[in-house]
């Protein structure tokens, strides 16, 4: 048991940087149990994020079934919604546990290690989202930000460029991060920004005079003009010596460079790079634009999605609740 577990931590570990092991439930549960896991968190997740998510959903849940001494095979609807019960975290995340879990659990019914789902039939609590959770940033807000921002180095061009990148095109900080220079591209009559989104999705954005402007200055201050095509758009400083190194920033690089330059703009450091995505739509919404048009922009599959995105109605509760004469 040792050796299969020593090796299931090589093969699982290698490249993906999660430990993607097999908890002992597994292991013990026989060779079809183990490839079923190997399967779903190395074969069918192909999304970085969902991966690591759904581990720790799956994992979270066999280790308090293992602290029971529960075999897989005895694992019932009871004991699944016996863990929601005493799980304390919010009713999205519920959700998202209870889709990991099942998801998995699917997948042991296909390889034959159990018989029937135990996480089929059971339910969290209900949660509707009428309005998203990010944070809000003004248009006002946005502005002050870019202007906040000095311009004695490469590394300011660099923040000037990325952060009206994440207001101009609404792009997530993951696609932003995962531009090349080849992506940044001139198609005979403007510039434009080809974007890989969640899901696969492959997006071309125009890029407005302005945002072309700071994108160009950045390039030529930092010698990336004449670059290899598909080196890294935006890369992180070496050091504290205001030089680029050649690695890209990551999804966490770019949240932490708003953050830093909110900061020194004196505004408020719980905005992230999404609040400019909800700026943005709203602001779109407000000049009439159409919803299917701000969908697009935003990369949504389901408008209802966008909508989560649209602060008008929040902006007319406020004003209605100013009105109360107390």
């Amino acid at each position: 048991m040792q050796e299969a577990e020593a090796k299931n931590s090589l093969v699982l570990k290698a490249g993906s940087g999660l430990q993607l092991a097999a908890p002992h439930s597994i292991l013990a549960a026989g060779a079809a149990a183990s490839f079923a896991w190997e399967e779903f968190f190395v074969g069918r997740l192909r999304n970085g994020y969902t991966r690591r998510a759904y581990l720790h959903a799956v994992r979270s849940f066999l280790s308090w079934s293992e602290q029971r001494q529960m075999e897989l095979a005895r694992i019932t609807p009871g004991m699944v919604g016996q863990y929601f019960d005493e799980l304390r975290i919010s009713t999205p995340s519920k959700k998202l546990y209870l889709s990991a879990i099942r998801s998995f659990f699917d997948v042991l019914v296909q390889r034959h290690v159990i018989v029937l789902n135990p996480a089929l039939s059971v339910r969290t609590e209900r949660f509707s989202a009428t309005e998203g959770r990010t944070p809000e940033i003004s248009v006002a807000q946005s502005r002050q930000l870019l202007n906040a921002i000095p311009l004695g180095t490469v590394v300011d061009l660099r923040d000037r460029a990325l952060i009206a990148t994440l207001i101009y095109t609404a792009a997530r900080a993951g696609a932003v991060a995962k531009l090349r220079l080849k992506d940044f591209e001139f198609d005979g009559t403007q510039f434009a920004l080809r974007f890989a989104e969640k899901g696969g999705k492959a997006r071309l954005i125009p890029v407005r005079a302005d945002l072309q402007r700071f994108l160009q200055e950045y390039l030529v201050a930092s010698g990336l003009e004449s670059g290899e095509k598909d080196s890294p758009l935006f890369r992180t400083a070496a050091g504290r010596c205001a030089k680029l190194s050649a690695a890209p920033m990551s999804g966490v690089d770019i949240c932490r460079l708003v953050k830093r330059r909110l900061k020194a703009a004196g505004l408020p450091t719980l905005m992230s790079p999404h609040s400019f995505r909800s700026m943005a739509a709203t602001d779109l919404l407000l000049q009439g634009v159409a919803l299917e048009d701000v969908q697009f922009l935003l990369g949504h599959s389901d408008s209802r999605v966008t909508k989560l995105y649209d602060r008008r109605q929040k902006q007319i509760t406020r004003n209605i609740v100013e009105r109360i004469s107390v």
